[in-house]
């Protein structure tokens, strides 16, 4: 119960309502590369993400992966299917391991829904899901690969040491040979440091925030 009332969604709820919310949920461990659901199937819970990273995306009918956002924790994900009573939009794969807090979504909403707390909350997170749907048509119809790049560096440069270049070039709908072009110039411009560790150090966050 503990874990659960550590969770900001819920830090509100009394421990009765805590003991109602164990009793409906469930605390899944995912390896990186493991599907948490894919486009198109029917939401039967809600997900929040506990720890790790997640890849949301959607797929073209010639099976290419167009990215449309990251998660890291903590994170309601695919809610908006759960709300809307539709499939789920775009399929969601873990890029390192990670945990996912799995609640009962009837359950939960006949029995929590009327708790301002949570309501605030939800709503909160589908706000944030606008904002997300907005920095995907900035980036994909707007960006350069270059912009691209120092997006991704600047507002995730915590992220840049978990993830490997291909998983990088993934999320960002580029090439690895594309990502490694524009690293070595941001490295020979003294914008960024890359050392053996494969950890990130922005040196002109200025000139990082131009290119954008």
């Amino acid at each position: 119960m503990q874990r659960l009332k550590d969770i900001p969604f819920f830090t509100h709820l009394s421990d009765e309502n805590l003991k109602k919310l164990e009793n409906i949920s469930l605390f899944k461990n995912y390896q990186s590369n493991q599907i948490l659901f894919y486009e198109g199937d029917e939401p039967k819970y809600l997900y929040i993400l506990i720890d790790g990273v997640l890849r949301m995306y959607k797929t073209t009918p010639k099976g290419q992966e167009v990215y449309i956002h990251q998660f890291t924790p903590i994170s309601m994900v695919g809610e908006l299917a759960n709300f809307e009573k539709m499939k789920f939009p775009a399929t969601a794969k873990f890029v390192t391991n990670g945990t996912i807090l799995k609640i009962e979504f009837e359950k939960l909403e006949s029995d929590f829904f009327k708790n301002p707390d949570i309501s605030m909350e939800i709503i909160k997170s589908l706000t944030r899901k606008v904002k997300i749907l907005s920095q995907v048509i900035h980036r994909e119809l707007v960006l350069s690969s270059e912009a691209k790049v120092a997006d991704f560096l600047y507002r995730n440069s915590e992220l840049y040491d978990k993830l490997k270049n291909n998983q990088i070039a993934s999320l960002l709908n580029i090439t690895p040979e594309t990502l490694s072009r524009i690293l070595t110039k941001l490295k020979k411009d003294g914008i960024i440091a890359i050392d053996t560790s494969h950890h990130l150090v922005i040196k002109n966050p200025k000139a990082l925030k131009k290119l954008l």
